[in-house]
């Protein structure tokens, strides 16, 4: 397979084929042991990345300033809400400047209906590879990082069970980027893949159609549940997490919606009714205490800090592909 990455954009994983991903996997998994073994990784040396923030972000923004700083080149984190963004400056105007002056464009947007727009936009002026740091549909970076993480976890793919599970949060308005990067990508390696939600919580019906089509494509599967208890039994990976209601079908009032559903939250209990061997995984932050109880993620079965480290080293791979190259 012969693929071209320096240039190439980084907006859903949809558009990178599965030989790519794998080559995004292995560059990550050198790039992991080269950190662990203080080895040096100049391959941006002198290179600019630009990193556009709309909303906030811990993990993200410092994998990235961190990864770019590690590969020899510098990370500028911009606000948005001091850029002339904020008085109406188009994403094409942005781009086209931007990629003149580094050699890529990361951004998070995740404005319902528009984020991903705006990253397509910018990446069809963009002279240099256009990154996405979340949107209101994809979240490619966490999900290649959730992706390395299971592998490294549980080897083989194949038939490893995954349940993505809707779970309750009042801490902030969360999209769906996670949940449906996690569906799209998983079966495309063998998963079988349970996605349990109350109802109202729905993906898209185009988003649930090309998972199952990506599932039969590459043997694994789909299973769509509103029930939470029939997610976790016998599951290997489990992934409670919140996610908002905007895109689903429910004509209830949002608030309304999510108090009735309180009782959707990882717990010990619910634990025991997965494999014996079961991980607990999240993108972070957690809601602790609403989406899942501290004795969860902070017991014998979580993985995510170790899923959390991943997001430097996958960012790195990223950077290093799409950036790199003469």
């Amino acid at each position: 397979m012969q693929s071209i990455f320096r240039g190439k954009h980084f907006i859903t994983l949809q558009e990178w084929t599965r030989e790519e991903i794998d080559t995004l996997l292995e560059v990550s998994g050198d790039l992991k042991l080269d950190f662990a073994m203080d080895v040096p990784t100049p391959y941006l040396l002198y290179k600019t990345i630009f990193l556009m923030f709309f909303e906030q972000s811990t993990r993200t923004r410092n994998s990235m300033e961190a990864g770019i700083a590690q590969l020899g080149g510098h990370g500028n984190f911009l606000d948005t809400s001091t850029m002339q963004i904020a008085h109406g400056e188009v994403a094409k105007d942005t781009a086209v400047i931007l990629s003149r002056y580094g050699h890529g464009i990361a951004c998070r947007n995740c404005s319902w209906g528009i984020g991903n727009k705006y990253l397509r936009d910018m990446a069809k002026w963009s002279s240099a590879p256009v990154m996405n740091l979340q949107c209101d549909l994809y979240h490619p970076m966490q999900g290649i990082a959730d992706l390395l993480t299971i592998r490294e976890k549980v080897g083989d793919l194949k038939r490893c069970k995954v349940s993505v599970i809707w779970a309750y949060a009042k801490s902030h308005k969360k999209p769906i980027s996670v949940p449906l990067t996690q569906v799209l990508l998983f079966p495309r390696y063998g998963m079988d893949v349970t996605f349990a939600y109350p109802q109202g919580y729905e993906l898209p019906d185009w988003a649930v159609n090309q998972a199952k089509e990506n599932a039969d494509r590459h043997g694994g599967s789909i299973r769509i549940t509103n029930d939470m208890e029939e997610a976790y039994t016998g599951a290997n990976i489990v992934i409670p997490k919140n996610w908002g209601s905007w895109a689903g079908k429910s004509n209830v009032d949002p608030n309304e919606l999510l108090e009735r559903n309180r009782g959707w939250k990882c717990t010990e209990r619910m634990m025991t009714l997965a494999d014996r061997n079961v991980l607990y995984m999240h993108a972070l932050p957690a809601d602790r205490e609403n989406e899942v109880e501290n004795s969860v993620i902070d017991g014998p079965r979580s993985i995510v800090y170790d899923e959390a480290e991943n997001r430097l080293h996958t960012a790195k791979a990223v950077m290093t592909l799409t950036m790199g190259g003469k």
